[in-house]
């Protein structure tokens, strides 16, 4: 097992359920008084099952309050090269919250996968990322090339004279998911790669140009610019769509306080 969800309610058993067929590996642990489902397994207290668990698994994933789930933690935390990741996400699948080993164990990646499930928010508030304030909103072809899409993103960065220290993450849409090339030029680019539902593009009120070249293949209004704009918080497009090599791109920039 590579991942433990951990959940005490019925409303956080539904998401729980929903990561555990969305996370290879990983195991479904529910409060004694939730309802049995095929697979799962029972606890009747969280500090004690967050202890058998911790020096175990890779991964703990609770859909629960953050305070009950740093209480459970808090004597059992070691050093960030050896405790597992821990993800907080709220019963209502809204957030999902890097809360321990964020770069080394991999929370922060965690957190943007189960956003990526769950139609959610990613919450990392890790320095590294907290100072890169640029999304590139990606929208291209079936079967486009990873380094097509590297340097399409390369060259709109250039364009605004930025470069991919500045990007915090890559953006698209949904339907883009298994796209093989743009999930491995987040890879080369080491950054992390959110996913846009298409009922978001659809119903948001932000403004962003129309995209016939869209409507056609994917029936949106557009990809690239509301896929940059959504993916964070306070966005200001400053790049506009812009078409690279077959790739559309825009760049949204966060407004952040500090």
């Amino acid at each position: 097992m590579k991942t433990a969800i951990l959940t005490l309610s019925p409303l956080g058993l539904v998401i729980a359920q929903k990561l555990a067929d969305n996370l290879p590996d990983s195991v479904v642990y529910r409060h004694i008084t939730l309802a049995r489902d095929e697979g799962d397994r029972a606890f009747e207290r969280i500090k004690d099952i967050t202890a058998e668990l911790f020096p175990k698994v890779k991964n703990l994933l609770y859909v629960m309050p953050t305070g009950v789930a740093v209480r459970a933690i808090a004597p059992l935390l070691r050093s960030k090269h050896s405790d597992p990741a821990v993800v907080l996400v709220d019963v209502g699948g809204r957030w999902a919250v890097s809360l321990l080993s964020g770069h080394e164990g991999g929370a922060n990646d965690l957190a943007n996968e189960v956003a990526n499930i769950l139609d959610a928010e990613s919450i990392v508030s890790t320095t590294t990322e907290a100072v890169r304030t640029l999304i590139a909103g990606v929208g291209c072809r079936k079967g486009a090339l990873a380094e097509d899409i590297v340097s399409a993103i390369e060259e709109a960065l250039a364009r605004i004279d930025a470069d991919t220290e500045d990007l915090r993450l890559i953006a698209s849409v949904d339907l883009k998911e298994g796209e093989q090339g743009l999930i491995a030029a987040a890879k080369i680019l080491d950054r992390p790669l959110r996913f846009i539902s298409s009922d978001s593009i659809r119903d948001s009120a932000i403004g962003f140009s129309d995209s016939a070249v869209a409507r056609r293949r994917v029936s949106l209004p557009a990809v690239a610019e509301p896929a940059a704009l959504l993916s964070g918080r306070r966005t200001k497009l400053i790049l506009s769509k812009t078409v690279i090599n077959g790739v559309t791109v825009a760049v949204a920039r966060e407004n952040c306080l500090s």
